[in-house]
């Protein structure tokens, strides 16, 4: 892994864009999927619709779920108008089956419509029934097209699918301690010019009332020009540091949350992404460290067991920069 020595020239953030107000029993600012915890209230309807946005970024299975929804109410939709018109407009129909085999058989008609495949067997008769069959068959088209746009936007939209260890750990590092995480490219499209940022924030009372304070993790190294196998981010625990010398307890009545921001040129879309994530003080194990993931083929591979990416095991605390805190016991 090729990497470039960190700029120390780091100013603390005044602020990350959350401000500094702390509102009751408020949680963590970056959820672990990257998004932020943030809800918007008081805005219209018309207002808050942003559904091209929201079907490109939703998850896969949210989406195809919805896909299938509308699919479903569309033809129950339709179904109900045939029915309203009068199925003897339907030429085909089975009309000494039961009502119920009667609506299904109108609404696979509809699914047959909307679709343009046309089967034949069942057609409209009449004006009305072939109106709104011209109707439903357009509504197909258009919507069919529109979901084909969205598939591919959302194929084609370049994400940086990186994944972190579910916890960072306080570890020996040299002659004194560090807090750091591990994370790894999940697919096998190749980042470059990969650039990390630490920001930490907590709370701190000024004047009796608790004001969110923000401050920047000189880290080790806060670039590398390649990214081919996994990345341990290390903030060492100087006398420079925010973390110098708190204990656990420390860390939790601070409200601490760590906030990471990654950006990469990804070489297969050229372009650049992005990706966040964010530690809480919950989710940083004292005396843990990472254990080795690597291993080495038969045919000459860097094997990477990217299922091991949270596999820790104890470490004595050096004396300097934490507060040592007796090691559990290894776990995955």
């Amino acid at each position: 892994m090729f990497h470039k020595k960190q700029n120390s020239n780091t100013e603390p953030p005044e602020d990350l864009g959350f401000g500094n107000q702390v509102q009751g029993g408020q949680g963590r600012l970056i959820n672990n999927d990257g998004s932020f915890n943030v809800r918007r209230k008081g805005l219209s309807l018309l207002e808050r619709l942003s559904f091209y946005h929201q079907l490109i970024a939703m998850p896969w299975w949210k989406f195809n779920l919805l896909v299938f929804l509308v699919y479903f109410v569309a033809n129950l939709i339709f179904a109900f108008i045939y029915c309203i018109i009068g199925l003897e407009h339907l030429g085909g129909m089975q009309m000494d089956a039961s009502p119920f085999d009667k609506f299904w058989e109108a609404f696979f008609f509809s699914a047959q419509t909307l679709t343009t495949v046309g089967y034949g067997r069942v057609n409209p008769i009449g004006i009305a029934a072939s109106t709104v069959s011209a109707i439903e068959s357009l509504s197909g088209l258009l919507g069919f097209a529109l979901a084909t746009g969205l598939i591919y936007g959302r194929f084609a939209r370049p994400i940086a699918n990186i994944l972190f260890s579910k916890t960072s750990v306080m570890a020996p590092y040299k002659e004194i301690n560090a807090w750091m995480f591990r994370m790894a490219n999940v697919r096998d499209n190749q980042l470059i010019e990969v650039e990390v940022e630490v920001n930490v924030t907590y709370i701190k009372l000024i004047n009796g009332k608790p004001v969110r304070q923000y401050a920047a993790l000189e880290l080790e190294r806060n670039k590398v020009t390649m990214f081919p196998t996994t990345w341990t981010i290390v903030h060492p625990l100087t006398d420079k540091s925010p973390l110098y010398n708190k204990s656990p307890d420390d860390l939790r009545e601070m409200q601490l949350e760590f906030m990471i921001m990654v950006k990469a040129f990804d070489d297969g879309f050229s372009t650049t992404v992005h990706a966040r994530y964010s530690y809480i003080v919950e989710e940083v194990e004292h005396g843990q460290k990472f254990v080795n993931i690597h291993e080495a083929t038969s045919d000459g591979k860097t094997l990477i067991r990217l299922d091991r990416l949270d596999l820790r095991e104890p470490a004595q605390l050096n004396g300097t920069g934490v507060s040592t805190e007796k090691p559990g016991q290894a776990r995955a």
